[in-house]
């Protein structure tokens, strides 16, 4: 019943923000934003948009909020406030919809095996809305350079996907494209239209793509790839496949052709549970050795069997990326054992610039000797004001704690820390090791600490 209730009171709000448009100085706007989440928009409704639009001709950035959410924001954040430490592992943000949230944290609720009582979220079925922007719209929009499409749960399928790639072929002058697709059904031939028309926006600097959970494999990635090959002046590029059956072969061709993008400063990119394996892992550190401008970097590839050559093959890649100053690194459940996390550790001691560092590694191998050499790797990075560090569930002993204690030890300038190493075999002697690491951090203002 509240959530009926906030779906009407969004569809009312919806018609004062078509409402307000039509009465606004369209010749003069240069920013639209039309947030009609949950929004059904009529045959007429749809006409009033773009009726509207074409009018715009001054206008420079657009964003379209169409998503279909079942979960309020009070519901979120009563779950982030139950689970707190759940809260470090997910996505949020303005792009990020609840039910792409709430799924997240009923990811992380199975995977660290928390008793919940959250159920999995179903989606509604979906009227089909046809074409919202129409081609001769885009068309005239010649000043257009920031387009942001919200269309998470709308079920698009391959047939609405060709809709999406005829509205790009039409917006020649984009620099910032932006496209929320979450769990849209979208299988090979819809993510591979899409590329398509992401490719004939040949001036595009920065690019979001977040395509999870849909039902493309392989092939869809191919044209993923190709799509890359012809945008050459990114500079900033956000891609979120997970959970799509791409495979090696997928992820490997993907990569090859992102280290061609070599003018990027700024990059995510996030593979989980795609079944990548050690060679897709292996193209994936390739790729990032061209990248040798980046300067941030946000890496999720858990969930994936890679073993010690895929992760000492990320390893050798990410030891090129020497300018980078913000790392996110999450090679969490995999198959990694000490030689792997050995070369990840020597690629840690050439990022010397880092100020904020978040490194997940839980869920491996990973004994003594691999500890040891991510510690004398971490201990270069001695500019960090924020550290999260997670070496939970792996070999770990009194031995391999030495090096991580001293690592924490040089970090003087730090002042927010979370610090995860429990369910390892560490005794008194370890626990000792990093309690005297941890005694130099004397700038700490904030800590939490899992050794249990």
């Amino acid at each position: 019943m509240e959530n009926q209730q906030k779906k009407r009171k969004q569809q009312n709000n919806s018609l004062s923000i078509l409402q307000d448009l039509v009465k606004s100085d369209l010749k003069a706007l240069t920013h639209i934003d039309l947030q009609l989440k949950n929004c059904t928009l009529s045959n007429e409704q749809v006409a009033q948009i773009n009726n509207s639009l074409v009018q715009c001709q001054k206008l420079e950035s657009l964003v379209l909020n169409l998503n279909k959410e079942n979960i309020s924001d009070d519901q979120i954040n009563q779950l982030f406030a139950k689970y707190p430490y759940i809260k470090d592992y997910v996505e949020t943000g303005n792009n990020v919809s609840n039910d792409q949230i709430y799924t997240q944290i009923l990811f992380f609720l199975n995977y660290f095996q928390i008793n919940h009582d959250c159920q999995e979220l179903r989606l509604n079925d979906i009227q089909a809305q046809g074409d919202i922007l129409l081609e001769e719209t885009m068309s005239n929009l010649i000043n257009l350079n920031s387009l942001q499409l919200n269309l998470d749960g709308n079920q698009l399928g391959d047939q609405g996907s060709v809709w999406i790639c005829k509205l790009l072929h039409k917006c020649k002058t984009l620099n910032n494209l932006n496209l929320q697709l979450w769990k849209n059904k979208i299988g090979d031939r819809g993510i591979s239209s899409i590329a398509e028309g992401i490719s004939s926006c040949a001036k595009l600097t920065t690019l979001t793509l977040n395509a999870v959970e849909n039902l493309f494999g392989k092939e869809g990635a191919f044209s993923i790839s190709t799509m890359l090959s012809s945008c050459k002046m990114l500079i900033n590029l956000d891609i979120n496949l997970s959970n799509n059956l791409i495979g090696e072969e997928g992820a490997s061709a993907i990569c090859i052709l992102l280290g061609s993008c070599q003018l990027l400063e700024n990059l995510k990119l996030t593979l989980c549970t795609t079944q990548i394996g050690d060679d897709g892992a292996s193209t994936i550190g390739a790729a990032l050795g061209n990248c040798k401008f980046l300067t941030n970097l946000k890496f999720n590839i858990s969930g994936n069997k890679i073993g010690d050559k895929g992760a000492q093959n990320i390893g050798l890649g990410l030891s090129n990326c020497t300018q980078l100053t913000n790392l996110e690194f999450d090679i969490g459940t995999n198959q990694i054992g000490d030689d792997g996390a050995s070369t990840i550790g020597a690629a840690l001691g050439n990022s010397k610039f880092l100020t904020n560092l978040k490194f997940y590694i839980q869920e491996n191998k990973i004994g003594d000797k691999g500890a040891q050499n991510i510690g004398l790797g971490l201990s270069n990075c001695t500019q960090l004001t924020n550290l999260e560090f997670d070496i939970s569930t792996n070999q770990i002993g009194d031995d391999g704690t030495l090096t991580i204690g001293a690592a924490l030890g040089n970090c003087k300038f730090l002042t927010n820390l979370k610090f995860y190493i429990w369910g390892n075999k560490i005794g008194d002697k370890g626990a000792q090791n990093i309690g005297l690491g941890l005694s130099n951090c004397i700038q700490l203002t904030n800590l939490e600490f899992g050794i249990g």
